[in-house]
């Protein structure tokens, strides 16, 4: 049997085959290239999308709060318009008040001056002789003693004594009704002193720094259906509003951060003030045992 032989030539082949390789390869660079730009793209979009829909929220929430401050502010204006017209006819109103009152006090106060001084001279006129007694003559001698006092005396040695002594006891009195005006006058300007000060407000007790330890109540309570609320109760002894929600603030604020602890044991002080404001109550005595078994069954944590 004939046997033939034949060489092939696979370099061309192989030529190819490797130019195909690098072609496989120049795609699959390509194809990753193209597969990172995509994922750059992506991500950018998704960047973008969610940044207008931010923008879009926030435009649309500031719009809104725009809207309703601009309906506010116009209800407060027109509010204050008519506020502001309601005052000046109030005062129109005062003012017009005033010149009535004005003009018919003049005329009242007028008209009784007249009546008085009429009175005045009929009255005088009934007894002439024994009112100008009274009213002139009695004032001529008495004011002779009280201000004529500072005369120099011309008599004998006896009668200069008694003078000096009646000068002396007159300004001894003056100078006691000086002491009393002036003894009165003090001690009416510390009372309107100390009337003043519980009057008004004074800043320094605000501005002092100092530490006070005041007990609080915190108490959970369901008034409704609705969640449990949380109340504090602040002593209202030596405390003013502004203190009393100062404290409340800051207990409000603190609230999540203090630590509770179970009391095994209730304070004796505690007990028997409680037993005093039961028994000192002026309820049934059913709702006294009730809220002694309800005192004697509860238990409070403290901090």
């Amino acid at each position: 049997m004939a046997t033939f032989n034949y060489t092939v030539d696979t370099k061309p082949m192989a030529d190819e085959i490797r130019s195909v390789s690098r072609h496989v390869n120049a795609t699959t660079g390509a194809v990753v290239a193209m597969q990172t730009a995509v994922i750059i793209a992506e991500e950018k979009a998704a960047e973008h999308v969610c940044n207008n829909v931010n923008k879009g929220f926030y435009s649309l929430i500031r719009s809104q709060i725009s809207q309703k401050m601009a309906k506010l502010q116009s209800e407060v204006d027109s509010h204050l318009m008519q506020m502001v017209q309601q005052k000046n006819a109030l005062l129109s109103i005062k003012n017009r008040m005033q010149k009535d009152y004005n003009m018919i006090s003049s005329r009242y106060i007028k008209l009784f001056n007249g009546l008085n001084s009429n009175l005045k001279q009929r009255v005088f006129e009934l007894d002439k002789p024994t009112i100008d007694f009274a009213v002139k003559e009695v004032d001529k001698v008495s004011n002779r003693t009280k201000q004529l006092t500072a005369t120099i005396p011309i008599a004998q040695l006896e009668s200069l004594a008694t003078s000096q002594k009646i000068i002396a006891s007159n300004v001894k009195y003056r100078g006691l009704h000086v002491i009393k005006s002036m003894r009165s006058f003090l001690f009416e300007m510390n009372t309107q002193k100390k009337l003043t000060d519980q009057i008004l407000i004074n800043d320094a007790r605000y501005t002092e720094t100092a530490s006070v330890y005041i007990p609080i109540v915190i108490c959970e309570c369901n008034r409704d259906k609705t969640e449990p609320g949380v109340e504090i109760s602040v002593t209202n002894v030596e405390l003013d509003n502004i203190s009393k929600s100062a404290i409340k603030n800051t207990a409000f604020a603190e609230l999540n951060q203090i630590e509770w602890q179970q009391l095994s044991n209730t304070n004796v002080e505690i007990i028997s003030e409680f037993s005093k404001l039961v028994s000192f109550s002026s309820n049934s005595q059913r709702v006294k045992d009730m809220a002694l078994m309800l005192f004697q069954s509860n238990n409070y944590q403290t901090n």
